[in-house]
C-alpha cells in the first residue's frame, strides 16, 4: 500500500472538516464543531509526522492518526445521532471509514 495514498485522503478528509466545522459555526454549533475540527485535523498531521521515513515513528505516528481517526467518527456519529445542527455528515463518515480501513491495513 502506498503512503501517499493515505497522506492525500487525510488531506482531503481534512479539507472536509474545516468546510463542516464552517457550517456548523454558522449554525451556532461551537463545541462539537471544534472537537471535531481538532481530531479531524490531527490525522493528516500524525500521518505527515509518519513519513518522516524513520520506522519508529511511522508506527507510533499512524497509530496516533488512527486513534484520531476513531475519535473523529466518535463526533461524526454523535453529531449526526443528535441532530444537533441538522448537517448531512454521511459523505464525511464514508471518508473516514475509507481512512480506517486504510490504517487498519497498514498497521497489521
Amino acid at each position: 500500500m502506498d503512503e501517499s495514498l493515505v497522506q492525500t485522503k487525510s488531506f482531503e478528509f481534512a479539507l472536509s472538516i474545516i468546510r463542516l466545522y464552517k457550517k456548523l459555526q454558522a449554525r451556532q454549533e461551537f463545541v462539537l464543531s471544534s472537537q471535531l475540527l481538532k481530531s479531524g485535523t490531527r490525522i493528516g498531521v500524525n500521518v505527515e509526522e509518519a513519513t518522516t521515513g524513520k520506522p519508529q515513528s511511522f508506527l507510533s505516528s499512524m497509530t496516533a492518526a488512527a486513534k484520531d481517526a476513531r475519535e473523529t467518527r466518535y463526533w461524526l456519529k454523535l453529531l449526526q445521532e443528535s441532530r444537533l445542527a441538522d448537517i448531512d455528515v454521511s459523505n464525511e463518515i464514508q471518508q473516514l471509514e475509507e481512512l480506517i480501513a486504510l490504517f487498519h491495513h497498514l498497521l497489521s
